[in-house]
């Protein structure tokens, strides 16, 4: 498992009143947690927000940020997204919940030992989640994220398995190419 990764928490979405407070969009379980990881990082693991809440949203929390004065500063940082070190998170103690910065990266496999590359992504556009699988994004699959599709998720030894529905196009030569990539060719 990679732990020095970094992990978006979620993302400034406005400024809020004339005193330079912010509304945060959190990606949290709680929208109050996104505080409770320590100061919020940008995307190069640098100190962005040193914050406390006063307030909630429908999409998150409103916070008085340290440094920030008025509107005009706040609506500099907005559309920033905000990152704790993975290290900081707690660990999941459910069946087949992840984060998925620890999926990310890690080797896909068929059922029958054939590579597929790497997941590439994760995206979720609402009817849940997908994996872009492949040894790179010019060559990859998407498949659902469900336990029929992914029936083995190893992350202690980098690996997933997936078992592909019948029917999923698989690109000519990406096997090959997978395979050449894992074995660390590019």
């Amino acid at each position: 498992m990679r732990a020095d990764r970094l992990v978006c928490v979620g993302e400034i979405a406005s400024a809020h009143g004339v005193r330079g407070r912010l509304k945060l969009r959190c990606f949290t379980e709680r929208p109050e947690d996104i505080l409770a990881y320590g100061p919020l990082l940008d995307e190069e693991g640098r100190e962005l927000l040193r914050a406390r809440i006063v307030g909630r949203w429908k999409s998150g929390v409103i916070v008085e940020a340290e440094g920030l004065a008025d509107r005009n500063a706040a609506d500099l940082l907005r559309g920033r997204r905000l990152y704790v070190p993975r290290t900081r998170l707690p660990a999941i103690g459910e069946r087949d919940c992840y984060y998925r910065v620890d999926l990310v990266g890690l080797r896909v496999l068929t059922r029958d030992g054939r590579p597929l590359g790497r997941v590439l992504a994760i995206h979720d556009f609402g009817a849940g989640e997908i994996l872009e699988i492949g040894p790179d994004r010019r060559q990859s699959v998407l498949l659902r994220f469900t336990r029929e599709t992914v029936p083995e998720v190893d992350l202690e030894g980098g690996r997933l398995v997936v078992d592909p529905p019948l029917g999923t196009p698989i690109p000519a030569g990406l096997v090959e190419r997978a395979r050449h990539v894992l074995e660390g060719g590019r």
